[in-house]
């Protein structure tokens, strides 16, 4: 039985890294997985498609009543591994990736349904101590998840401010906001690392938070107590970083230097793909700069030092969210705009696009029956074609690629992440 259980688990691993970014094997993930999946739920989880599915589509795929196979879903998404999005007119699920999903959806829980200080230690093994997946996560283009600028900031150029570059712009359009806990700083308070930041200010946005909020996963709030929130953590000199599109928001965490697993992980494995910097830089004053040191230990990421009683920032590493500017007592730390633009995906349908042919895992999203032996060969054809350096630059083009998707992918499975918002 031992054996039959670890391969449900071993599948649903396989399974999990065919999607974006991907997850990594290690002893410690099938820890989590067995806490968090029964060994059926992993089996079944495990033939999954990658892209959004209907209860008709899973139920078929399981060999299984819709009834029941509702049932099965339900009990997932009441767990935070499957989102489930629509209404009863007409509802579809994806199953939730391990960040910016069931990693932080499992820690904000407050019923119970997890022990969670056992997960916080096998989070903080598997994340902090072996590392391996937070540097496979670094090496996705494009990034994951972006920075969100502090507004005030940037007073001085906030006509060359974008809506999807202002959290405050995502607050008051979105349609339903949820808080619930830092994933993080949850985790590093049962390892006793954590500071004294606030635990309860992670916000979730529209869809999502209309699910998690459903699932009793996180607390449904107003746009004023959002605005307070966000206000609050800015002031405390907590970073704003969410997920990385320009359409309607999903996600917004109020990140420290020294409890977030991203920006530790920055600082960890140097500058890297891990995460995107905004459009602005941060930039010192010489005449003005007092040399206290302010800047450079209110940094999340330690791009700022002082040399000669003066600040230097390492435009290297800068992420531009503006906490420098904030703090700094003389007014000598400025944010200007920096000299490239940073491209930010318009919405999921393109970063997956673009993320997929970075990581030569185009086939898992076109041949996408991960039951079928077919299906299974063509996969690993079109990756291996993929990865060729001259076919890789080849699709990357923007005409390139939006094309391939447009003809390949079931556009109804992406209905709930292809909309943009014009800037």
């Amino acid at each position: 039985m031992g054996h039959l259980t670890m391969h449900s688990y071993r599948l649903l691993q396989k399974r999990m890294d065919r999607s974006i970014p991907g997850i990594y094997d290690s002893n410690t993930l099938y820890e989590l997985l067995k806490i968090l999946f029964t060994d059926e739920e992993a089996r079944l989880c495990s033939v999954m498609p990658l892209t959004y599915f209907s209860l008709g589509d899973i139920a078929k795929i399981w060999g299984k009543t819709e009834e029941e196979s509702e049932k099965i879903i339900q009990n997932l998404a009441g767990k935070g591994l499957v989102y489930c999005y629509g209404d009863a007119g007409g509802k579809t699920f994806l199953l939730s990736p391990a960040v910016l999903g069931f990693f932080e959806f499992s820690l904000m829980r407050t019923d119970g349904k997890f022990d969670r200080k056992r997960l916080s230690e096998l989070y903080y093994q598997y994340n902090n101590v072996e590392g391996d997946f937070i540097r496979q996560f670094a090496s996705i283009y494009p990034p994951m998840t972006r920075i969100f600028v502090q507004e005030d900031a940037i007073s001085d150029i906030q006509s060359e401010v974008l809506s999807y570059e202002r959290a405050s712009a995502g607050i008051e359009q979105a349609s339903f906001i949820t808080v619930g806990t830092c994933f993080c700083r949850h985790k590093m308070e049962h390892m006793g690392l954590a500071c004294d930041n606030p635990q309860d200010v992670c916000l979730t946005f529209n869809n999502v938070a209309k699910d998690l909020a459903s699932q009793g996963i996180a607390r449904e709030i107003s746009k004023s107590e959002a605005h307070a929130i966000l206000n609050l953590c800015i002031e405390k000199g907590l970073v704003q970083i969410g997920d990385n599109t320009r359409d309607e928001l999903v996600i917004i965490c109020n990140c420290c230097g020294c409890c977030c697993d991203i920006l530790l992980a920055y600082k960890r494995y140097g500058s890297t793909s891990l995460i995107n910097p905004t459009n602005y830089i941060a930039s010192i004053e010489k005449e003005a700069c007092s040399g206290c040191g302010v800047c450079a230990e209110r940094c999340p990421v330690d791009a700022i030092s002082v040399e000669e009683d003066k600040a230097v920032v390492n435009r290297k590493i800068c992420l531009g969210c503006g906490v420098c500017t904030r703090f700094c007592p003389v007014e000598a730390c400025k944010l200007e705009t920096r000299p490239e633009k940073v491209f930010v995906p318009a919405n999921t349908f393109e970063k997956v696009a673009i993320q997929s042919i970075d990581q030569g895992k185009t086939g898992n999203f076109l041949f996408d029956n991960q039951a079928s032996l077919v299906h299974k060969f063509l996969r690993a054809l079109v990756n291996s074609i993929i990865k060729l350096p001259p076919v890789k630059r080849f699709l990357l083009q923007e005409k390139v690629y939006s094309k391939i998707f447009q003809v390949f992918l079931r556009q109804d499975r992406f209905k709930h992440i292809v909309k943009s918002r014009p800037d």
